[in-house]
């Protein structure tokens, strides 16, 4: 059985999808970093679109241009700004070693897959293996907020984890309702807003963005 172009270029784009998501794994740079969150929200759009066209649904396509608008354009513009006022450039400190990380990320991707499999397996989607890269790419996400110290990465993480998390409803089982998807997008600009405040809170209080720095809180408090 021949698989439809379209269907190829959506492979085509979970795998571009998934190597973004091992990129931001291992930067260190958290301009990079949004930089790189930014490229995954417009693969992530180009793949809506793609499977608007073809699926033949139009509400779809709102929800490409929405994950465009806000993902490519609005919460990178955001981060950056933030970052600007609490100059913050560089991310260095990591609980483990970037090459250790990149092998249990390696490892995620494996258990991921065989993971998806059972599932994959009872859907009539031509689409069903992209289930595994989807649930791969939240995993590789999970990783990245567990072994970042600093609060920027771990809301960047959050977000990616989400990207994740939107490509399955949207590519491996052609979407969610529109007034879901909207109230996502809510949700997640909303969050962005009150980390944001976090942000600062945190470095006036301790001077740092390290989050380690809230055990000192409860040591305090007990």
């Amino acid at each position: 059985m021949s698989i439809p172009f379209t269907t190829q270029i959506i492979y085509l784009l979970a795998s571009i999808l998934l190597l973004v998501a091992f990129a931001m794994l291992s930067q260190r740079r958290i301009l990079s970093l949004i930089n790189l969150f930014a490229w995954q929200g417009l693969v992530l759009s180009v793949s809506t679109f793609v499977v608007a066209y073809s699926t033949a649904q139009h509400h779809l396509y709102y929800s490409a241009v929405l994950t465009l608008l806000l993902k490519v354009l609005v919460l990178p513009w955001l981060l950056h700004r933030l970052i600007r006022k609490l100059n913050v450039k560089w991310d260095v400190e990591t609980l483990i070693n970037i090459p250790t990380t990149m092998l249990v990320g390696i490892a995620l991707v494996i258990f991921a897959f065989n993971l998806a499999a059972p599932i994959s397996q009872l859907s009539e989607s031509i689409t069903r293996g992209l289930i595994g890269i989807a649930l791969a790419s939240v995993l590789l996400s999970l990783l990245m907020m567990i072994t970042r110290r600093k609060a920027v990465p771990q809301v960047v993480g959050f977000l990616a984890m989400e990207n994740g998390l939107f490509f399955a409803a949207t590519s491996a089982t052609h979407g969610m309702p529109l007034v879901v998807e909207l109230g996502i997008a809510l949700d997640v600009l909303v969050g962005t807003f009150i980390f944001g405040i976090f942000f600062f809170q945190l470095r006036e209080t301790f001077d740092s963005l390290d989050i380690t720095h809230m055990e000192k809180l409860k040591d305090d408090n007990s």
